[in-house]
């Protein structure tokens, strides 16, 4: 039980390292998960799912404006700053930089480049939710084994009503 324990630790560390090494986060992620513990185990998972909603709907809105005849500049760059604000606040690094490509083409009035930085900005978005999808999932067998173990040190494992 303990080696399956540190193994799946090593295991989490090691995704997310390759999430740093590729540019998906940054070290504001590991602030973050600094904040878990056991008081919230689930802190990670919560501000994750927090903002893949926020994410989501900003990016639908995104979409939305684009998608006008007359592109209503100011709103668009808005939602661009709250989503680059998202993206910096749990450490979405290459998020963070598609969402500067977009504010520069909504600066420049540029539909084509808003167009094209929103696609990329999709495309880190879905690439980040299923990099998540797998930590949180990690954690999530981190948690249920550091349950198990501390039920089994106290005794009450195996243990039937």
């Amino acid at each position: 039980m303990q080696m399956a324990l540190v193994y799946l630790k090593a295991e989490l560390n090691r995704f997310v390292n390759s999430l740093h090494e590729e540019g998906l986060l940054d070290g504001q992620f590991t602030q973050i998960q600094a904040l878990q513990d056991a008081s919230n185990p689930n802190f990670v998972a919560e501000v994750i799912s927090l903002f893949c909603d926020d994410a989501e709907r900003i990016i639908r809105e995104l979409d939305k404006f684009l998608h006008q005849p007359d592109v209503d500049y100011h709103k668009l760059d808005a939602y661009v700053h709250q989503l680059k604000g998202s993206s910096s606040s749990i450490g979405a690094q290459r998020m963070k930089l598609a969402c500067v490509d977009l504010r520069q083409a909504s600066d420049d009035k540029n539909k084509e480049r808003c167009l094209q930085a929103l696609n990329k900005i999709m495309m880190e978005y879905f690439q980040l939710r299923r990099e998540f999808l797998t930590l949180v999932q990690l954690e999530k067998s981190v948690f249920a084994y550091e349950t198990n173990q501390q039920l089994q040190e106290s005794g009450y494992a195996g243990v039937s009503t």
